[in-house]
């Protein structure tokens, strides 16, 4: 079979673009950190209440003794819960989310966390936000009529704040503690 020589350079230049587009676009995801979700972990959702790590009391945020922050929030309609949270900027925050009735999509502005909710799954980010302030956390799967109304907020404040604000807690748990002897 003949190929005429243009055409042969034409395959060339195309097979090298391709080439160098998928080059590009797995470089750029390696530098940046993107992957493909991999926290594949289900859940009961008609039984949320029931389960220890999301029930209502265990919602929101926790620092474990290693000092890592876990956040753990539920997303219904027409809301996420807890409504607000407070966490310390430059921190690593890993946000474990389920949803309690229909797909739900959660993005938080100005950060790299956007993923979505399905019934039946924990979804897992870990992100951090890079300065005090308030960040919204947003619904944007359509979820029905209330829609529009799904919302939450993130308080950022600065980390030596944080650390101050978790001592005072320490002390307050423990004068709760010696009073109830």
């Amino acid at each position: 079979m003949h190929i005429d020589p243009l055409e042969k350079k034409w395959i060339v230049v195309s097979l090298g673009m391709t080439g160098l587009f998928i080059g590009v676009i797995l470089i750029t995801s390696f530098i940046h950190g993107i992957n493909a979700p991999s926290n594949v972990e289900t859940i009961d959702s008609a039984r949320l209440h029931l389960n220890k790590e999301f029930a209502e009391d265990n919602l929101g945020v926790e620092q474990q003794p290693d000092g890592t922050i876990t956040v753990r929030m539920v997303a219904a309609r027409y809301g996420f819960f807890p409504r607000d949270i407070k966490v310390p900027a430059d921190t690593k925050i890993k946000f474990r989310w389920v949803s309690f009735d229909v797909l739900h999509g959660v993005h938080i502005p100005m950060t790299n966390m956007s993923t979505m909710i399905l019934p039946g799954f924990v979804a897992q980010v870990t992100t951090a936000f890079p300065k005090p302030g308030r960040y919204p956390v947003l619904c944007n799967e359509y979820c029905g009529r209330g829609h529009d109304h799904m919302w939450s907020n993130i308080t950022v404040i600065a980390k030596q704040h944080w650390q101050k604000t978790q001592q005072d807690l320490a002390v307050d748990k423990s004068k709760g503690d010696d009073g109830d002897e």
